[in-house]
Protein backbone atom coordinates (compact mmCIF):
# COMPACT_ATOMS: atom_id res chain seq x y z
CA UNK A 1 0.00 0.00 0.00
CA UNK A 2 1.32 3.44 -0.99
CA UNK A 3 0.32 5.72 1.86
CA UNK A 4 2.10 8.38 3.85
CA UNK A 5 1.57 6.59 7.19
CA UNK A 6 2.75 3.19 5.97
CA UNK A 7 5.71 4.80 4.21
CA UNK A 8 6.66 6.63 7.39
CA UNK A 9 6.38 3.47 9.49
CA UNK A 10 8.62 1.71 6.99
CA UNK A 11 11.15 4.59 7.12
CA UNK A 12 10.44 5.74 3.57
CA UNK A 13 10.90 9.49 3.05
CA UNK A 14 7.69 11.56 2.97
CA UNK A 15 7.04 15.24 2.27
CA UNK A 16 5.33 15.78 5.63
CA UNK A 17 4.47 13.86 8.80
CA UNK A 18 1.34 11.71 8.68
CA UNK A 19 -1.43 12.79 11.04
CA UNK A 20 -4.13 10.79 12.79
CA UNK A 21 -5.63 10.92 16.29
CA UNK A 22 -6.25 8.47 19.09
CA UNK A 23 -10.02 8.22 19.70
CA UNK A 24 -10.68 9.81 16.31
CA UNK A 25 -13.40 7.25 15.52
CA UNK A 26 -16.45 8.74 17.20
CA UNK A 27 -16.50 10.80 20.38
CA UNK A 28 -16.08 14.41 19.15
CA UNK A 29 -17.64 14.12 15.68
CA UNK A 30 -21.17 15.54 15.13
CA UNK A 31 -21.81 12.75 12.62
CA UNK A 32 -21.01 10.20 15.35
CA UNK A 33 -23.14 11.98 17.95
CA UNK A 34 -26.07 11.79 15.54
CA UNK A 35 -25.63 8.01 15.29
CA UNK A 36 -25.44 7.78 19.09
CA UNK A 37 -28.94 9.21 19.30
CA UNK A 38 -30.19 6.04 17.60
CA UNK A 39 -27.73 3.35 18.68
CA UNK A 40 -25.85 2.33 21.81
CA UNK A 41 -22.06 2.00 21.77
CA UNK A 42 -22.47 -1.77 21.85
CA UNK A 43 -24.84 -1.72 18.87
CA UNK A 44 -22.46 0.47 16.89
CA UNK A 45 -19.50 -1.76 17.65
CA UNK A 46 -21.19 -5.08 16.92
CA UNK A 47 -22.91 -4.20 13.64
CA UNK A 48 -20.37 -4.39 10.80
CA UNK A 49 -22.07 -1.75 8.65
CA UNK A 50 -22.34 0.70 11.55
CA UNK A 51 -18.86 -0.05 12.94
CA UNK A 52 -17.25 0.42 9.54
CA UNK A 53 -19.20 3.65 9.03
CA UNK A 54 -18.00 5.05 12.37
CA UNK A 55 -14.41 3.98 11.62
CA UNK A 56 -14.51 5.94 8.38
CA UNK A 57 -16.15 9.12 9.70
CA UNK A 58 -12.84 10.83 10.64
CA UNK A 59 -11.57 10.38 7.08
CA UNK A 60 -14.48 12.44 5.75
CA UNK A 61 -14.92 14.84 8.68
CA UNK A 62 -11.27 15.49 9.61
CA UNK A 63 -9.18 14.37 6.62
CA UNK A 64 -6.83 12.13 8.65
CA UNK A 65 -4.22 9.93 6.98
CA UNK A 66 -5.39 6.64 8.50
CA UNK A 67 -8.43 4.75 9.75
CA UNK A 68 -8.46 3.23 13.22
CA UNK A 69 -10.78 0.37 13.99
CA UNK A 70 -13.86 1.40 15.96
CA UNK A 71 -13.65 -0.95 18.91
CA UNK A 72 -12.54 -1.00 22.55
CA UNK A 73 -9.52 -2.23 24.50
CA UNK A 74 -11.78 -4.28 26.80
CA UNK A 75 -12.92 -6.85 24.26
CA UNK A 76 -10.22 -9.29 25.42
CA UNK A 77 -11.51 -9.60 29.01
CA UNK A 78 -15.02 -9.89 27.60
CA UNK A 79 -13.82 -12.83 25.47
CA UNK A 80 -12.25 -14.26 28.64
CA UNK A 81 -15.73 -14.43 30.19
CA UNK A 82 -16.02 -11.25 32.29
CA UNK A 83 -19.31 -10.12 30.72
CA UNK A 84 -18.62 -6.56 29.57
CA UNK A 85 -21.35 -3.92 29.39
CA UNK A 86 -21.00 -0.37 28.09
CA UNK A 87 -23.10 1.95 30.25
CA UNK A 88 -23.65 5.71 30.17
CA UNK A 89 -21.13 5.95 33.03
CA UNK A 90 -18.52 3.82 31.28
CA UNK A 91 -17.64 0.16 30.74
CA UNK A 92 -18.29 -2.29 33.57
CA UNK A 93 -17.74 -6.00 34.10
CA UNK A 94 -20.61 -7.78 35.83
CA UNK A 95 -18.29 -10.50 37.14
CA UNK A 96 -14.88 -8.84 37.60
CA UNK A 97 -11.93 -10.59 39.15
CA UNK A 98 -11.88 -10.25 42.92
CA UNK A 99 -8.90 -10.05 45.22
CA UNK A 100 -10.43 -12.70 47.52
CA UNK A 101 -10.97 -15.12 44.60
CA UNK A 102 -7.62 -15.23 42.79
CA UNK A 103 -8.29 -18.63 41.20
CA UNK A 104 -11.32 -17.65 39.13
CA UNK A 105 -11.26 -19.68 35.92
CA UNK A 106 -10.76 -17.65 32.75
CA UNK A 107 -11.35 -19.29 29.39
CA UNK A 108 -10.65 -17.40 26.18
CA UNK A 109 -13.34 -17.74 23.51
CA UNK A 110 -12.03 -16.25 20.26
CA UNK A 111 -15.46 -16.60 18.60
CA UNK A 112 -16.66 -13.76 20.85
CA UNK A 113 -14.42 -11.51 18.73
CA UNK A 114 -15.77 -12.65 15.36
CA UNK A 115 -17.78 -9.44 15.00
CA UNK A 116 -14.52 -7.44 15.13
CA UNK A 117 -12.94 -9.52 12.39
CA UNK A 118 -16.09 -9.01 10.33
CA UNK A 119 -15.85 -5.25 10.97
CA UNK A 120 -12.27 -5.21 9.67
CA UNK A 121 -13.32 -6.99 6.49
CA UNK A 122 -16.17 -4.52 5.98
CA UNK A 123 -13.92 -1.48 6.48
CA UNK A 124 -11.45 -2.79 3.90
CA UNK A 125 -14.30 -3.34 1.43
CA UNK A 126 -15.46 0.25 1.82
CA UNK A 127 -12.04 1.97 1.84
CA UNK A 128 -8.93 0.37 0.42
CA UNK A 129 -6.72 3.41 -0.23
CA UNK A 130 -6.05 4.30 3.42
CA UNK A 131 -4.34 2.10 6.02
CA UNK A 132 -6.41 0.54 8.78
CA UNK A 133 -4.89 0.60 12.26
CA UNK A 134 -5.78 -2.33 14.50
CA UNK A 135 -5.19 -2.29 18.24
CA UNK A 136 -5.68 -3.88 21.61
CA UNK A 137 -5.09 -2.99 25.25
CA UNK A 138 -1.72 -3.53 26.87
CA UNK A 139 -1.40 -6.38 29.38
CA UNK A 140 -1.25 -4.21 32.53
CA UNK A 141 -4.07 -1.96 31.35
CA UNK A 142 -6.27 -4.95 30.55
CA UNK A 143 -5.34 -6.59 33.88
CA UNK A 144 -6.36 -3.46 35.78
CA UNK A 145 -9.78 -3.20 34.16
CA UNK A 146 -10.50 -6.87 34.85
CA UNK A 147 -10.58 -6.12 38.59
CA UNK A 148 -12.74 -3.01 38.29
CA UNK A 149 -16.41 -3.63 38.89
CA UNK A 150 -17.02 -0.05 39.98
CA UNK A 151 -16.41 2.62 37.31
CA UNK A 152 -15.64 5.12 40.08
CA UNK A 153 -12.40 3.24 40.91
CA UNK A 154 -10.11 5.42 38.83
CA UNK A 155 -6.99 4.32 40.70
CA UNK A 156 -7.51 0.59 39.99
CA UNK A 157 -6.71 -0.04 43.66
CA UNK A 158 -7.94 -3.65 43.71
CA UNK A 159 -5.90 -4.62 40.65
CA UNK A 160 -2.67 -3.04 41.87
CA UNK A 161 -3.17 -4.51 45.34
CA UNK A 162 -3.60 -7.95 43.76
CA UNK A 163 -0.52 -7.46 41.58
CA UNK A 164 1.66 -6.88 44.65
CA UNK A 165 -0.07 -9.34 46.99
CA UNK A 166 -0.37 -12.29 44.60
CA UNK A 167 2.53 -12.04 42.11
CA UNK A 168 2.33 -15.66 40.91
CA UNK A 169 -1.41 -15.53 40.25
CA UNK A 170 -1.00 -12.09 38.66
CA UNK A 171 1.54 -13.45 36.19
CA UNK A 172 -0.78 -16.32 35.31
CA UNK A 173 -3.49 -13.80 34.47
CA UNK A 174 -1.05 -11.58 32.54
CA UNK A 175 0.12 -14.62 30.58
CA UNK A 176 -3.47 -15.53 29.73
CA UNK A 177 -4.21 -11.95 28.64
CA UNK A 178 -1.09 -12.03 26.48
CA UNK A 179 -1.92 -15.38 24.85
CA UNK A 180 -5.40 -14.14 23.99
CA UNK A 181 -4.04 -10.81 22.71
CA UNK A 182 -1.43 -12.52 20.52
CA UNK A 183 -4.14 -14.53 18.80
CA UNK A 184 -6.36 -11.45 18.54
CA UNK A 185 -3.57 -9.47 16.84
CA UNK A 186 -2.84 -12.27 14.39
CA UNK A 187 -6.51 -12.51 13.50
CA UNK A 188 -6.71 -8.75 12.96
CA UNK A 189 -3.74 -9.01 10.60
CA UNK A 190 -5.22 -11.95 8.68
CA UNK A 191 -8.44 -9.97 8.18
CA UNK A 192 -6.65 -6.94 6.75
CA UNK A 193 -5.24 -4.39 9.21
CA UNK A 194 -2.21 -2.52 7.86
CA UNK A 195 -0.53 -1.58 11.15
CA UNK A 196 -1.08 -2.15 14.85
CA UNK A 197 -0.95 -0.09 18.05
CA UNK A 198 -0.74 -1.45 21.60
CA UNK A 199 -2.43 0.85 24.12
CA UNK A 200 -0.70 0.47 27.49
CA UNK A 201 -2.59 3.42 28.91
CA UNK A 202 -2.00 2.65 32.57
CA UNK A 203 1.61 1.49 32.70
CA UNK A 204 2.28 4.54 34.89
CA UNK A 205 0.38 2.88 37.75
CA UNK A 206 3.55 1.00 38.69
CA UNK A 207 7.16 2.23 38.84
CA UNK A 208 8.84 2.19 35.44
CA UNK A 209 11.47 -0.25 36.72
CA UNK A 210 8.74 -2.73 37.76
CA UNK A 211 6.96 -2.29 34.42
CA UNK A 212 10.12 -2.88 32.39
CA UNK A 213 11.17 -5.92 34.40
CA UNK A 214 7.83 -7.65 34.97
CA UNK A 215 5.28 -6.41 32.41
CA UNK A 216 7.19 -5.33 29.31
CA UNK A 217 7.97 -8.95 28.29
CA UNK A 218 4.22 -9.53 27.93
CA UNK A 219 3.82 -6.34 25.90
CA UNK A 220 6.70 -7.41 23.67
CA UNK A 221 5.05 -10.76 23.00
CA UNK A 222 1.87 -9.00 21.81
CA UNK A 223 3.79 -6.53 19.67
CA UNK A 224 5.97 -9.28 18.22
CA UNK A 225 2.83 -10.97 16.89
CA UNK A 226 3.07 -8.34 14.13
CA UNK A 227 6.69 -9.15 13.16
CA UNK A 228 7.31 -9.37 9.39
CA UNK A 229 3.61 -8.75 8.79
CA UNK A 230 2.63 -5.17 9.68
CA UNK A 231 4.40 -2.26 11.44
CA UNK A 232 3.78 -1.77 15.16
CA UNK A 233 3.34 1.23 17.46
CA UNK A 234 3.64 1.02 21.25
CA UNK A 235 1.87 3.57 23.47
CA UNK A 236 3.23 3.18 27.04
CA UNK A 237 1.56 6.18 28.66
CA UNK A 238 3.54 7.72 31.55
CA UNK A 239 6.46 5.32 31.21
CA UNK A 240 8.75 8.35 31.57
CA UNK A 241 12.45 7.57 31.68
CA UNK A 242 11.58 3.90 31.19
CA UNK A 243 11.37 4.80 27.48
CA UNK A 244 15.14 4.27 27.34
CA UNK A 245 14.62 0.50 27.60
CA UNK A 246 12.56 0.27 24.40
CA UNK A 247 14.12 -0.75 21.09
CA UNK A 248 13.33 -2.14 17.63
CA UNK A 249 13.11 -5.70 18.93
CA UNK A 250 9.93 -4.53 20.69
CA UNK A 251 8.22 -2.23 18.18
CA UNK A 252 8.78 0.08 15.20
CA UNK A 253 7.41 3.32 16.69
CA UNK A 254 6.73 4.59 20.20
CA UNK A 255 3.81 6.90 20.85
CA UNK A 256 4.61 9.28 23.71
CA UNK A 257 2.22 11.13 26.01
CA UNK A 258 2.15 14.90 26.46
CA UNK A 259 3.68 14.81 29.94
CA UNK A 260 7.16 14.45 28.51
CA UNK A 261 8.68 16.98 26.14
CA UNK A 262 8.97 15.37 22.73
CA UNK A 263 12.59 16.49 22.39
CA UNK A 264 13.42 14.81 25.69
CA UNK A 265 11.57 11.69 24.59
CA UNK A 266 13.57 11.62 21.38
CA UNK A 267 16.84 11.82 23.31
CA UNK A 268 15.78 9.01 25.65
CA UNK A 269 14.49 6.65 22.95
CA UNK A 270 16.66 4.34 20.90
CA UNK A 271 17.63 6.09 17.65
CA UNK A 272 16.23 3.22 15.60
CA UNK A 273 12.72 3.83 16.93
CA UNK A 274 10.31 6.22 15.27
CA UNK A 275 8.29 8.55 17.49
CA UNK A 276 4.60 9.48 17.48
CA UNK A 277 2.78 12.14 19.46
CA UNK A 278 2.41 14.12 21.50
CA UNK A 279 0.06 17.12 21.50
CA UNK A 280 -1.78 17.65 24.78
CA UNK A 281 -5.46 16.85 23.98
CA UNK A 282 -6.47 19.76 26.21
CA UNK A 283 -4.69 22.11 23.81
CA UNK A 284 -7.79 21.81 21.63
CA UNK A 285 -9.74 23.82 24.22
CA UNK A 286 -7.45 26.75 23.30
CA UNK A 287 -7.94 29.24 20.50
CA UNK A 288 -6.50 28.61 17.05
CA UNK A 289 -3.60 31.00 17.62
CA UNK A 290 -2.45 29.04 20.69
CA UNK A 291 -2.77 25.77 18.77
CA UNK A 292 -0.66 27.19 15.94
CA UNK A 293 2.12 28.12 18.36
CA UNK A 294 2.34 24.49 19.52
CA UNK A 295 2.14 23.20 15.96
CA UNK A 296 5.11 25.36 14.97
CA UNK A 297 7.09 23.75 17.81
CA UNK A 298 6.16 20.38 16.33
CA UNK A 299 7.28 21.56 12.90
CA UNK A 300 10.63 22.56 14.35
CA UNK A 301 10.98 19.12 15.93
CA UNK A 302 10.02 17.38 12.69
CA UNK A 303 12.62 19.36 10.73
CA UNK A 304 15.38 17.37 12.43
CA UNK A 305 13.42 14.19 13.21
CA UNK A 306 12.12 12.55 10.06
CA UNK A 307 10.76 9.39 11.70
CA UNK A 308 7.80 11.23 13.20
CA UNK A 309 4.00 10.84 13.14
CA UNK A 310 1.82 13.66 14.45
CA UNK A 311 -0.78 12.57 16.99
CA UNK A 312 -2.07 13.42 20.44
CA UNK A 313 -0.44 12.42 23.70
CA UNK A 314 -3.66 10.52 24.45
CA UNK A 315 -7.17 10.41 23.00
CA UNK A 316 -9.66 13.20 22.32
CA UNK A 317 -11.66 14.45 25.29
CA UNK A 318 -15.40 14.16 24.53
CA UNK A 319 -16.26 17.88 24.68
CA UNK A 320 -13.55 19.09 22.29
CA UNK A 321 -14.67 21.05 19.21
CA UNK A 322 -13.99 18.78 16.24
CA UNK A 323 -13.22 21.87 14.12
CA UNK A 324 -10.02 22.33 16.13
CA UNK A 325 -8.96 18.79 15.17
CA UNK A 326 -9.76 19.51 11.53
CA UNK A 327 -7.73 22.71 11.76
CA UNK A 328 -4.70 20.66 12.85
CA UNK A 329 -5.06 18.23 9.95
CA UNK A 330 -5.55 21.05 7.44
CA UNK A 331 -2.54 22.90 8.85
CA UNK A 332 -0.33 19.81 8.57
CA UNK A 333 -1.34 19.32 4.95
CA UNK A 334 -1.12 23.01 4.02
CA UNK A 335 2.25 24.20 5.30
CA UNK A 336 5.62 23.68 3.67
CA UNK A 337 7.52 21.17 5.80
CA UNK A 338 10.74 21.71 3.83
CA UNK A 339 11.29 25.22 5.19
Amino acid sequence: MNNILIDKLNKIKTDRPPVWFMRQAGRILPSYKKLKLKYTFDELMKNSDLASTVSLLPVKDLGVDAIILFSDILVIPDALGLNLEFTNKGPIFHNPLKIDNPNKQLIFDNTRLDYIYKNITEIKKKKQDLPLIGFCGGPLTTFCFMFRGDVSDKSFHQAIKFLYKYPKQSHKILDLITEASELYVKQQISHGIDCFQLFETYCGLVPSEKYIKEILPYSQRILNATKDKVPSIFFPKNLGTGLKYLNRSICDYVSVDWQIDINDARQILDNELGIQGNLDPRLLYSDVKSIQIELHKIKQFASTNKDFILNLGHGFLPDIDYKKAKFIVDWVKRINWKN
